[in-house]
């Protein structure tokens, strides 16, 4: 996946906006104010940071060795650094950022996730 289908499937996701606000080499992706996403543009290879349940996190980490691992500048524990460019399946990373768009999704207040619902 490069990081244009990326950006396209996150922003293909309801509630979600962009922005930079960071610099402008590091793009974010909120689902109702809230990050699932970031997407560092000048790293090679093309890196993603995703939020994972810490469980899953491991395990990941061991099944794909060396493409994923602990969240760079994130808490190590809830956010994997995933690399997108790699020999990871198309179908694993969609689900990934499904994950880490859920995970945030239901952390929202309910008055949030009433709101999106709504959308």
């Amino acid at each position: 996946m490069n990081v244009e289908e990326y950006r396209d499937y996150c922003l293909s996701k309801k509630g979600v906006t962009e922005s930079f606000p960071f610099d402008e080499k590091t793009l974010v992706f909120k689902v109702m104010g809230k990050i699932f996403t970031i997407c560092g543009l000048e790293r090679i290879p093309t890196q993603v940071n995703l939020k994972c349940d810490p469980e899953r996190a491991i395990e990941l980490r061991e099944e794909y060795d060396g493409l994923i691992y602990p969240g760079y500048h994130m808490n190590k524990k809830h956010w994997n650094t995933v690399e997108i460019e790699n020999n990871i399946p198309r179908q694993v990373l969609l689900e990934l950022i499904d994950h880490s768009y859920d995970l945030v999704v239901s952390s929202l207040t309910k008055k949030l996730q009433a709101e999106l619902q709504s959308l």
